[in-house]
């Protein structure tokens, strides 16, 4: 294995990952979740 193909396979990991932390992020179970920790900083004590 040369360092070509080991850049391809580190590309498409890093690839893969970003799709997973993207289709995490905009889940729809994980929505309720994030608006609440968006409206945190606005509550008041």
């Amino acid at each position: 294995m040369d360092i070509t193909t080991m850049r391809i396979i580190v590309t498409l990991l890093s690839f893969a990952c970003f799709l997973g932390i993207g289709v995490w992020a905009f889940s729809r179970r994980n929505r309720e979740r994030f608006e609440e920790a968006a409206r945190l900083p606005f509550e008041q004590d």
